[in-house]
Parts: C-alpha cells; sequence; structure tokens
C-alpha cells in the first residue's frame, strides 16, 4: 500500500502542477471556463468520500479500490480525447470524484490491516505521499522547460498511468478483515441492533463540522500565503515558492517522529490543545509579518509557515486517529466516507476563509487563527463523552470470513 500511495502521488504530481496550463493553451479554455470546470469537478467529488466509505462496508475493499483506480485512470486518458467544454467537466468531475473516494479507501485500509499501529503507518503513508508530490512536481517542472504542447499531454497521460499502476499494485493486496461483513456462527450472541449511520450520529458530524476548519492550514498555504506576500507588499515575492518547500520538507522529516505523540486515543485528543496554540501563534505571525520591512516580514512569514506546517503535521495525527476512535468498528467505511468531507468542503470554503481575512487587513489573520483554535478546544471537549463511553466498551468477539 505504500508503494500504491507513492506511484499514485508521483501521478498526481505531474497533473496537479500543469492542470491550469493544459485546460489553457491546449485546450483553449478562458480564465473563467479553467475556474468553473475546477469548481464543478470539486463539487461533485464531495461526494467521493461518502459513497466509497458506504461501498466499502458493503463490498472487498480491494475490489473497490481497484475500480476506483481504473476510474481515475479513464477519466485522465479521456481528458486527452476531446477540447469540448462539457465533456471536459464531466471527465474532470468523474476523475475527481474517484480521487476522494479512493483517498478514503486507502485510509480505511490502514485501519483494518495495521491495527494498534494505525497512527504510525499513516504517519508514514503521508511522508511517503509527500514525497511523491515532490517527486512528480520535479518532473514536470524540468519537463515544462521544453514548451511544447505536447510535454502537458504526456504529463497527463503519465497521471493516467499511474492510476493503472497503482490498481495493478493493489490487486497483490490481501483483503483485510472487515467487521461489518463476519461471518456469524450459532453459538455467537444474538447480534445488537443495526449501527443507525454516521448521518444520525450528530455528535459525529458536529466533529465533522470543526475538523472542516482545522484543514484550513491547506488553504494557508495554497492561497492565504501567496495572496497575502503578494498584497501586503513588503516581503519579496519569490519567498512564497520556498515556504512551500519549507513545508513539504517539513511534513517528510517530522511526520512520522511526531506520529508518536498521539498514538493512542486519549494521546491524539490531548494534542488538541497544544495544536490550539499553535493555531493561534499562526495567525498572530502572520499579523506582525506586516509591521515592518522585507527583513522583518520574511522573518515573521518563516515563523508563520514553520507554525502553520507544525498545525498540519499535527492535526493530520489527531484527526487520522479520533475519525477511527469514534467510529463503530461495523460502520468504519460510512463513518470515514463523512469524515472525509471535512477536507472536501474545506477546498471549497478554504480559500474565501484566507481571502476574507486577508481583506480584513492584518488583524485579520490573528482572528483567522484565534478562530480555528477556538474551535480546536471546542472538538477537545465535544470528542470526551463518546470517547469515554468507547473505552468502557467490550469488544465483540467475531469470527472473520475465509
Amino acid at each position: 500500500m505504500l508503494w500504491i500511495a507513492l506511484v499514485d502521488r508521483i501521478g498526481s504530481g505531474l497533473w496537479a502542477s500543469v492542470s491550469v496550463l493544459y485546460f489553457t493553451y491546449v485546450t483553449g479554455l478562458s480564465v473563467t471556463q479553467v475556474g468553473t470546470l475546477a469548481a464543478v469537478a470539486g463539487a461533485i467529488g464531495i461526494a467521493g468520500a461518502p459513497l466509497g466509505g458506504h461501498l466499502a462496508d458493503r463490498l472487498p475493499l480491494t475490489h473497490v479500490l481497484i475500480a476506483l483506480q481504473v476510474l481515475r485512470a479513464l477519466a485522465s486518458f479521456a481528458l486527452l480525447t476531446t477540447d469540448n467544454y462539457a465533456l471536459l467537466v464531466a471527465f474532470s468531475a468523474l476523475g475527481g470524484l474517484g480521487d476522494r473516494a479512493a483517498n478514503v479507501l486507502t485510509k480505511l485500509y490502514a485501519a483494518r490491516i495495521s491495527g494498534p499501529d494505525r497512527v504510525r503507518y499513516q504517519a508514514v503513508n503521508r511522508t511517503v505521499a509527500n514525497a511523491g508530490w515532490a517527486v512528480g512536481g520535479l518532473v514536470a517542472a524540468v519537463a515544462l522547460g521544453i514548451g511544447t504542447g505536447a510535454v502537458y499531454q504526456w504529463l497527463l497521460a503519465g497521471d493516467a498511468l499511474s492510476f493503472f499502476c497503482a490498481a495493478a499494485l493493489t490487486l497483490r493486496c490481501g483483503e483485510p478483515p472487515s467487521p461489518s461483513r463476519t461471518v456469524a456462527t450459532s453459538n455467537d450472541p444474538r447480534p445488537k441492533a443495526k449501527t443507525a449511520g454516521p448521518w444520525r450520529d450528530r455528535t459525529y458530524l458536529a466533529y465533522v463540522a470543526t475538523e472542516t476548519l482545522l484543514f484550513l492550514d491547506d488553504a494557508v498555504f495554497k492561497v492565504g500565503l501567496p495572496l497575502w506576500i503578494a498584497h501586503a507588499g513588503n516581503a519579496p515575492h519569490g519567498l512564497a515558492p520556498l515556504l512551500l518547500v519549507l513545508n513539504n520538507v517539513m511534513v517528510v522529516a517530522l511526520q512520522v517522529p511526531m506520529a508518536r505523540f498521539g498514538a493512542t486515543t486519549a494521546a491524539a485528543r490531548a494534542l488538541l490543545l497544544p495544536l490550539s496554540a499553535i493555531f493561534a501563534l499562526g495567525g498572530v505571525t502572520m499579523t506582525l509579518s506586516a509591521t515592518g520591512g522585507p527583513a522583518t516580514a520574511t522573518l515573521f512569514l518563516t515563523a508563520s509557515a514553520i507554525a502553520f506546517t507544525m498545525a498540519e503535521i499535527l492535526h493530520a495525527t489527531v484527526s487520522w486517529e479520533l475519525s477511527i476512535a469514534l467510529a463503530p468498528d461495523t460502520a468504519q467505511g460510512a463513518y470515514l466516507g463523512v469524515h472525509g468531507l471535512a477536507q472536501s468542503v474545506q477546498r471549497a470554503i478554504g480559500p474565501l476563509a484566507v481571502t476574507a481575512a486577508i481583506a480584513a487587513g492584518p488583524a485579520g489573520w490573528s482572528v483567522f487563527g484565534a478562530t480555528i483554535a477556538l474551535t480546536c478546544a471546542i472538538q477537545h471537549r465535544l470528542v470526551r463523552a463518546p470517547l469515554d463511553r468507547a473505552a468502557l466498551s467490550v469488544p465483540p468477539v467475531t469470527v472473520s470470513e475465509h
């Protein structure tokens, strides 16, 4: 599965860095059309997470994952066959749907196969994925030096081939045990009432709502920092890509070592308090970056990038553990699918949130950081009762299906 993550993300890195250029220079779309295409594909992709989780609780997980990888590959290849706008939107939407669903299923596979080591596994997986993104991005940067339209097409074809490779590698993966699909015997106790599901679990839905805000660090790096550097005007514009590189290097270097601080459910919940302080610090340093000249701005923007990256690393550990711990064993797929909505929705509201912070002036960043910090505290309180109940419950004994 780690090889699959690496191959998948190398392909995604090839395409993500040139997708806008492909639609602009190869298919001839306008800026408005490219923006609309991305928005529609993202909106439809939101449904991928709950759909993938729902299917994984009812069908063999590896079979569903292979089908999703093939869907992503075919959608990418289909983009090469047309410049019709409606078809480009449709194919991009299918690819986005498959991407979000596959993301949930790879997490679910890890939860089922790695057991008590799931936090460390996810940290290693995230490190490998970030390395794959970096490799794909570097290859794309080198290829773009050629400067011909055919290069964009080859990069898109490489992205599609990476999905086929991922599907082939998944064929070699064993099907993990699934508590939602077990074989009962006559000696087993009478089954309890069926789990209501995540859509009726108000606590879990509230938890997912708070998660949407905690994922806003993604929007800070993709939109907030570059726009703020351009808007404030007191920092060198070349600082923006350097801060993105810093973010990537820190995640690769620190994700696995930092995972040990959230190796248990209780430890993961406890991390929400220092995480709150780090988010607040990131907002304050962004505000202070507007108070001086280029040297001062560079110093505080770098400090802010470090703070938000540390928040990203810690939140990844907390989010991974709590999203599983709060889900009943018999409906992990459905619950993780709903949890996947947090990242999908953040992709839609994140750019709006950071641009609102910029529009409000330097103090807007302090409010931005304080709002996320308060959300951490709310989540810390919100999950206490359900986690206490889960700790006191006795897990049922099931018979694995063979």
